[in-house]
Formats: structure tokens, sequence, C-alpha cells
């Protein structure tokens, strides 16, 4: 393990490379995101490894495109109301939102829905199931898009191998571009241009789930020490707490 401060991909390739070659030359797979450094970092120092870029950062794309979304029709919901105050205010009279059914303004309703739209369907509460069956009758864009990002998490959990995997994003491509939403070909375009290693997650499922996870824990850690002055005795109050 190389222990790397910052990431600069000068920084991180001069210390990994302190590791004998002979050694490197045995890793077999690197997980990694799509950032250019850490894909410029495996091709110098890990030659013979296959790079496979995590499930986690493809579906987080989707999930960012679909949020794009709702903030776009929140933002057209806020200037609309802005504008019929305006209205109502040069005609002297009571300006009064439209409430929906479950009591929520269409401002709030957008605002609302969120955390709905991270989650699968199964999993939505009584209100959310009222709020999203509101959210996509208004505004059924929102639900291509919502449906779109889970076809691709369905990929990820059902296909087993790496052909499986291209015909199903083959097809999935193709609703795409029928859709014609614009932030979901943007999508599209970044998982076609690193396929070859989004691909390889399906021959051996490989994630880096659990150091992402420990990652979060040494965050939350110092975070609640107010910051770290004595690095040692931090390093040492982290191996007895999670070694």
């Amino acid at each position: 393990m190389a222990m790397i401060r910052g990431t600069k991909a000068d920084d991180i390739i001069e210390v990994l490379r302190k590791i004998p070659d002979s050694w490197r030359r045995k890793v077999q797979e690197v997980t990694l995101d799509m950032a250019a450094n850490m894909n410029l970092v495996v091709q110098k120092c890990f030659r013979e490894a296959k790079r496979v870029i995590d499930r986690f950062h493809v579906q987080r794309l989707a999930c960012d495109a679909v949020q794009e979304i709702r903030i776009k029709y929140r933002w057209q919901a806020l200037d609309e109301e802005n504008e019929q105050i305006k209205k109502a205010r040069a005609a002297k009279t009571d300006f009064s939102p439209e409430v929906l059914e479950n009591g929520d303004t269409l401002k709030q309703l957008l605002a609302r829905s969120r955390y709905l739209l991270f989650k699968h369907k199964d999993k939505w509460t009584t209100s959310q199931k009222q709020r999203a069956c509101l959210l996509f009758e208004r505004y059924p864009r929102l639900k291509q898009a919502y449906d779109l990002s889970f076809k691709l998490g369905i990929i990820y959990r059902n296909c087993t191998s790496w052909q499986h995997a291209y015909k199903k994003l083959a097809l999935w491509y193709q609703e795409v571009e029928m859709s014609g939403i614009e932030s979901f070909r943007t999508v599209s375009k970044t998982l076609e241009t690193h396929y070859e290693p989004i691909l390889n997650f399906f021959n051996n499922r490989s994630t880096n789930a659990s150091a992402e996870s420990f990652n979060a824990k040494i965050k939350a850690f110092r975070a609640s020490s107010r910051g770290v002055r004595d690095i040692p005795f931090f390093l040492f109050r982290l191996a007895n707490i999670y070694a």
C-alpha cells in the first residue's frame, strides 16, 4: 500500500514507482473513477492491470442527469411564481399559489422530490408515492429520465458477463437517443468514451466500495476531532479503532 498526499498524477506516480516493478506487474485489476489523473497513474504504474470503472461513478452520472432536469423545472416554477406575484401586485389583488392534492405548491413539489428520485419506486413511502405521482403527471420528461436512470441500474444488477452487458448497454444507448434528453446524451457519450473499463466491471464485478466507505469513516473521524494536529497520534487512534 502506498500512502500518498494529494491527487497530482506526477506525485502519485513518483511514490508508486518506489514499489518494485515486479510487484506492480502482479496487479491484475485496478478500480477507479473516470478522472484523467487516475487513469494516467494506472497506465504508467500498473501496465499489466485492467482498468475497472466502479459502477457507483457511472450510476451517479445518471442520477445527476435526473437531478439536473428537476432543478431546471424548479427554477422555471420559481420564475413563473415570481411573475404571477408581480402581476397580482400590479392588479392590487392577493396572490394565492396553486396547492396540490398533497398540500405542496408546485415549487415545493419539485424541491421535496429530490430524495425520492434517488430511490427505487418499490422503496418509496406512501407520501413519496403520492408526490411522485403528482410530479410525473405534470413532468412526464422527468419520469422518462428517472426510468432511464434505473434501467442503467438494472443492467448493473442483472448482467453477468461482458458480452451480455455490452448488448444491454447498446439498447440503453438507443433509448437515450430516442428520448432526446440532452443531459442523458452527455451521460451516454461519457459511457461511450470509457466503454472498455466500464464493461471490465462485469468480468469480476470488482468495486472499490469498501475503500470509499473506509475513506468516509476516516473523514468523519477527522471531523469529529475538529482537524488533526498530531498526525502520528491520529494514525495510532485510527489503527486502534478501525484495524
